[in-house]
């Protein structure tokens, strides 16, 4: 591979493609369950936290609003999320995962562990604590 074709080792880019491959890797491995790598995301982030908002869902899931509005109608006619009112405010729907949902996510859980395995095969674990580290980092730097 030519310096131009990996950025000539530009951080960003070389970020940017680790991102791109471990998101083609996942949707790949996350299609024998019939969802998506944001699909996934979204499910995994209901399982910590139940009624979490669709905005909040967004950012987990590298999304726009609009866009979590499509992914959340089409989880839940995959019936793996039911949305109703909430509690608090009647006009409010919180989103929540059935039980098919939750048990889909379990395994979308042994997937995205195996991608990461296979991600960091051959890198030292001190290394790997290392780039978790910095990534944020970088994040929390670009942040503030």
């Amino acid at each position: 591979m030519s310096r131009t074709e990996h950025g000539g080792g530009n951080l960003g880019y070389l970020m940017r493609r680790a991102q791109l491959a471990f998101r083609t890797r996942m949707d790949s491995e996350l299609k024998t369950l019939g969802i998506t790598a944001p699909q996934y995301a979204v499910l995994a982030s209901l399982a910590i936290e139940p009624g979490i908002s669709n905005a909040a869902l967004a950012r987990v899931a590298f999304v726009t609003p609009q866009s979590m509005l499509g992914i959340v109608a089409n989880l839940e006619r995959l019936g793996l999320v039911e949305r109703a009112a909430a509690e608090s405010h009647g006009r409010i729907l919180e989103t929540r995962l059935t039980d098919k949902g939750a048990n889909l996510v379990a395994r979308g859980h042994r997937i995205a562990a195996a991608v990461e395995r296979t991600m960091v095969a051959g890198a030292a674990g001190r290394d790997v604590e290392t780039v978790r580290r910095v990534l944020t980092a970088f994040a929390e730097n670009l942040e503030s």
